[in-house]
């Protein structure tokens, strides 16, 4: 946990001024909502009842009006959220470490998301905000949400029919390592698919330009495919000790990280299944588990420098 909430005096106050506005913004909401729901009941009781045009007539007076009520409130909705983001997550992060800051309309773009080696499958449709980036003593780092999609176009009988699917949603972190190195290894999930390919490289020949490898580490080779265009360096990155740390983190994680290390700089991919650092609407600001998901996550990604012994400067890295 990053700190006991109700304890933390600043953000308590700046959670007490929001919860009115939230306070606000619900009702106007419910309101909305409400009247809507009375002119479609209005509508469908005409046609049951044999009066369609009264029913229609009668049912779009309440609805216009709530349609009304929800496009008026969006704009106070959206500052709102972004003021969660900014003074919420903001006075979370500075709590924590005064370097620590959030750009909400910022993330990590397109062609750092490839460059990771992570995906091989180019985005047709692409997502990112709620960059964090700062230091935990030597160690730069920074992370943001990300969701990646491509797409699939069937062409049928009668119509073209385009589907989306993920890539990756989640959280990419990217911190500077604590060792120089020249070429790139990767760690992924051993879901099937993966065993397959390492067998299928390591027995036929190389992944592109990157080799299977096997490790010492029997659990880390039983959870992991690790790639690496150099075997020997791969080993200097994933040393024994590393290799636990990471099998620690995974295990902290929801769901199997990936991990890439390329010039000098670690990547870690987080698969998520919500939409962090977002501001709740009907739930009170002022309850301490409606942000403390949220800043355990903060938590979470800043102690991974610590977790992983990155500030450690040793071979020669300064």
């Amino acid at each position: 946990m990053l700190s006991d909430t109700a304890n933390n005096v600043a953000l308590q106050q700046v959670l007490a001024k929001m919860e009115v506005t939230r306070k606000r913004i619900a009702a106007t909401q419910t309101k909305g909502y409400i009247f809507i729901a009375a002119g479609i009941l209005l509508g469908i009781l005409g046609f049951i009842l044999g009066f369609p045009l009264a029913g229609i007539i009668s049912g779009l007076i309440p609805l216009i009006y709530g349609g009304i009520l929800l496009f008026n409130i969006n704009d106070a909705l959206t500052a709102y959220q972004n003021a969660y983001k900014t003074n919420v997550i903001g006075a979370a992060l500075k709590f924590l470490d005064e370097s620590l800051s959030i750009k909400p309309e910022q993330g990590i773009e397109a062609s750092e998301f490839m460059y990771t080696q992570l995906f091989s499958t180019e985005p047709d449709r692409y997502k990112t905000e709620d960059l964090v980036s700062g230091s935990a003593d030597k160690t730069r780092f920074y992370f943001a949400e990300v969701h990646a999609e491509y797409k699939t176009v069937t062409q049928t009988k009668n119509e073209t029919r385009t589907e989306w699917h993920d890539i990756f949603r989640g959280i990419i972190f990217a911190a500077d390592f604590n060792k120089k190195f020249n070429g790139v290894t990767l760690v992924r999930p051993k879901d099937f698919g993966a065993a397959f390919g390492a067998w299928f490289s390591k027995n036929l020949f190389s992944f592109g330009r990157n080799q299977a490898i096997q490790l010492e580490n029997v659990t880390f080779d039983k959870t992991f495919v690790t790639y690496g265009s150099d075997q020997v360096e791969s080993r200097y990155i994933l040393t024994p000790a590393l290799m636990e740390r990471i099998l620690s983190l995974n295990h902290q994680a929801k769901y199997t990280i990936s991990l890439s290390f390329i010039e000098s700089r670690m990547y870690i991919a987080f698969p998520l299944n919500r939409n962090y650092f977002e501001a709740p609407v009907f739930k009170s600001l002022l309850n301490p588990e409606t942000v403390d998901q949220d800043i355990s996550t903060i938590k979470f990604m800043y102690d991974i420098v610590k977790e992983l012994d990155l500030n450690t400067r040793i071979w020669g890295k300064d």
